[in-house]
């Protein structure tokens, strides 16, 4: 069977605030105050824009550590972490430099737009049913890369990537901060490929909360990775929800893990279990895995090569790239992806 590692990564960065509202102020050149500029929380519908003299308020939720993203058609994206909100914050964005990746990465003929995008949208996006309903409109802006001497496949954009997800109900603001598949020979079919490693930051904002796409967005939930972490930091674990095994053994979780919850985040402590049930392509050393099933019926592995790691209160958390996920957990990519905050007020 042939088995293909996801690697998915989000930014954890610790930062401290001590009022419930972060406010600050977004100039550009010469001082002049920018109008209109997105300030959001990186994977959540947390968002606002500047007013016309440049000032914002945005919510601020001191155990949830997102990344705050400052961004701007035009301008140099910020990205902010470690920031004192006992007083306001003023922001000053760089003009833009249009690299022209255009030029550089253009680099062979030997497969069309056509398949690099079909390979993009199966590896970005996905092949579920949402996926298939999620349409991304600017994928002229979508640059891609193949080099022939490493077989790796990469994707570029200078603007955000706009996906519109109909099934879930979500317009997303995507900045790819890095798309890479690796093949195993000369090829741009997915059966020859191995590793897939993307990630960026996200935007969200909800264009349709029928019953239809509630119910839509909740299936969607119901054993993805945010659900897993959440689980896993609150010792969640149940028949109907998620179980873990060493073989066809079931694990008991408290001696799998140590956790330890703090007020901003849970501490995870791996136990080593001995030979990993995955194969890894990776050169870090594996300190446990498992078969991991949900509702008794969704199989996939998970393989921890980290001794520890934190996770947030959304369910997000570090050391992500340390985690390596097989099978239907793995499956859902950007088409199924929910806001961090779903289902958290």
């Amino acid at each position: 069977m042939k088995k293909l590692f996801t690697f998915l990564f989000l930014f954890s960065i610790v930062t401290v605030f001590s009022q419930q509202n972060l406010i600050g102020k977004i100039t550009g050149k010469g001082n002049i105050p920018l109008e209109g500029v997105n300030i959001y929380y990186d994977g959540t519908t947390i968002s606002t824009v500047s007013d016309t003299d440049g000032k914002f308020s945005i919510k601020y939720e001191p155990n949830a550590n997102n990344i705050l993203v400052v961004s701007s058609m035009g301008y140099q994206t910020e990205y902010l972490s470690g920031l004192d909100a006992s007083k306001p914050l003023n922001i000053v964005l760089k003009i833009s430099e249009n690299e022209l990746k255009e030029v550089v990465v253009n680099n062979n003929n030997e497969f069309t737009r056509v398949q690099k995008l079909k390979l993009f949208r199966e590896y970005f996006l996905g092949k579920t049913s949402n996926a298939k309903s999620a349409v991304i409109k600017n994928e002229d802006d979508i640059r891609f890369k193949y080099d022939k001497k490493s077989l790796l496949f990469t994707a570029y954009s200078d603007k955000p990537l706009i996906i519109i997800n109909s099934a879930l109900g979500y317009k997303i603001d995507y900045e790819l901060v890095i798309f890479e598949v690796s093949f195993k020979k000369f090829s741009i079919n997915s059966i020859d490929a191995f590793k897939v490693f993307y990630g960026g930051m996200s935007r969200f904002e909800e264009i349709d909360n029928s019953p239809k796409v509630l119910k839509k967005r909740e299936r969607t939930f119901q054993g993805s990775q945010i659900q897993f972490f959440r689980n896993l930091a609150n010792n969640d674990w149940d028949a109907n929800k998620f179980l873990l095994f060493k073989g066809e053994h079931n694990q008991d979780p408290t001696k799998c893990f140590k956790i330890t919850k703090e007020a901003d985040f849970s501490k995870v402590e791996v136990i080593p279990n001995g030979k990993s049930e995955i194969t890894s392509l990776s050169s870090k050393k594996t300190v446990a895995a498992y078969n991991l099933v949900f509702d008794k019926r969704e199989a996939s592995k998970i393989s921890f090569q980290t001794n520890s790691f934190y996770i947030y209160k959304y369910g997000n958390n570090s050391n992500i790239e340390d985690i390596l996920l097989l099978g239907k957990i793995s499956e859902k990519r950007v088409g199924d992806m929910l806001p961090l905050n779903y289902g958290i007020e």
